[in-house]
């Protein structure tokens, strides 16, 4: 089996490649390198590439059929909701475009299977305890509309084209699954955390009058080598031939908030940390926690580690870099 990865050079891409080639596959990765590491990629084939770019079509489509590939794995968007307040217009015309050329490529090279990147934000602000994947997604920020309309997408190539294809609706990512995996960009709340830490500095509570026991947002957070592994389950699910569902959500189905989360980095690090309370951030919603059920039931997939594990490899792998 012959599987390329876009975006495979990058945090959660990286962690799918290695499992990949640890079970013995092929995997070429294409990567503009923007915040990915050529390093992660050892043992696999990189082409650097901005799918976004005009030709990108073409050059995808020519390494799919030169490796032979039967199946896309594609990572490749961003993925700030701030950002993408901030900046829609760069959102739709690099999330969306992106995606239109990795299916066009697809098409001409009659690839079959993909497996899509979306996210839990396509369901913006639900009122429910658990989120199961038959909610009406309603995204609130130009970050989870863009993941909604890529589904969008996703089905109209099972249409036009025979394609079979997965969307995995990640919950919030953190933790390492090996340390030069570990997740550098300060982006996400557990590095973010660290990085206030090794700076000497409280870390940042962005908003603590949301409606939740502790004012602060919650989250379902998912250990990036559980969501990894549930890309390989995806994967065989494509190519099987009993494939009921299309979405599916990735997560624990337990929430913690964002103290929580701060408490957990301060038991992996062995000390108490004191946060700095700030303004909400724009389009952020109170709370998200993911029903499992779904790919629990058909991919015979389940989270393995739980918020201590997931913020000790953080810690470790911060400590070992």
């Amino acid at each position: 089996m012959t599987t390329l990865v876009i975006g495979g050079a990058g945090y959660i891409g990286s962690h799918v490649v290695r499992l990949l080639l640890k079970r013995g596959e092929h995997v070429i990765v294409v990567d503009d390198l923007s915040t990915g590491f050529r390093e992660r990629t050892e043992g696999a084939e990189l082409v650097e590439l901005d799918v976004t770019s005009p030709d990108a079509v073409d050059k995808l489509a020519f390494q799919l059929r030169a490796c032979g590939a039967d199946s896309v794995i594609h990572f490749a968007a961003h993925k700030q909701v701030g950002e993408s307040v901030q900046k829609p217009e760069m959102y739709w015309h690099d999330n969306i475009g992106g995606l239109a050329n990795v299916l066009a490529a697809c098409a001409s090279a009659e690839v079959r299977d993909v497996v899509f990147s979306s996210s839990a934000a396509v369901y913006g602000m639900p009122d429910v305890d658990l989120v199961t994947e038959d909610l009406q997604p309603q995204p609130i920020n130009p970050y989870g509309a863009t993941k909604y309309v890529g589904e969008w997408m996703l089905a109209d190539a099972e249409r036009a084209h025979g394609m079979r294809t997965v969307a995995l609706r990640y919950f919030n990512v953190a933790g390492a699954g090996w340390p030069d995996l570990a997740d550098t960009l300060v982006m996400n709340l557990v590095p973010i955390i660290l990085d206030a830490v090794e700076a000497g500095r409280d870390p940042i509570v962005f908003g603590d009058d949301y409606d939740t026991p502790d004012g602060t947002c919650i989250r379902d957070y998912v250990h990036v080598l559980d969501l990894a592994d549930a890309h390989i389950a995806a994967l065989d699910y494509l190519r099987g031939e009993d494939r009921p569902h299309r979405v599916f959500n990735v997560g624990t189905g337990t929430g913690s908030s964002v103290l929580e989360v701060i408490e957990a980095v301060g038991r992996a690090l062995g000390t108490e940390l004191t946060p700095t309370m700030g303004e909400r951030r724009p389009g952020d919603p109170a709370r998200l926690i993911c029903s499992t059920e779904r790919i629990e039931q058909t991919l015979g997939w389940s989270s393995s580690k739980d918020l201590d594990d997931i913020v000790r490899s953080a810690v470790e792998a911060r400590q070992g870099r």
